[in-house]
């Protein structure tokens, strides 16, 4: 069987595509692919969760927007502070999920709510025992 090796594009409806690609890359990184520029965003290798929600979640944010986008961060309180300070609408709430991290949640310009996640850390492998001694009997 054929599986989808990751996800090769994010697609979405804008009132002003060069603006908002502008923003996204000030705000969070992202090179973005438009008319003005073939930007590709090389993404790090790490988890991607592929999650249907009911109809009518409030997950989303009240906006009725038929999708929310997941990015994963290295330091969650850093990336929530720098999209405080490129304007973003940023939600107070930040929850930690055992297991999985802690999310937090921003509106970009245009009041599409997307999620940022921490992973949180692999544990860290347990110490191994020394190898044992060869049997030094005569």
């Amino acid at each position: 069987m054929e599986r989808a090796l990751g996800i090769g594009g994010l697609f979405f409806r804008s009132d002003d595509p060069p603006a908002l690609a502008q923003w996204y890359h000030d705000a969070l990184g992202i090179d973005t692919f438009s008319d003005e520029q073939d930007g590709v965003w090389e993404q790090a290798s790490g988890p991607t969760v592929w999650a249907p929600f009911p109809r009518d979640t409030t997950y989303f944010g009240p906006s009725g927007q038929a999708w929310m986008v997941n990015l994963r961060v290295g330091d969650l309180d850093a990336m929530l502070a720098q999209l405080r300070a490129k304007g973003a609408t940023v939600h107070d709430e930040v929850q930690a999920m055992p297991g999985l991290g802690r999310f937090g949640w921003a509106d970009d310009p245009e009041g599409n709510r997307f999620e940022i996640w921490e992973p949180e850390p692999a544990p860290a492998a347990a110490d191994a025992p020394p190898p044992s001694e060869p049997d030094q009997r005569p």
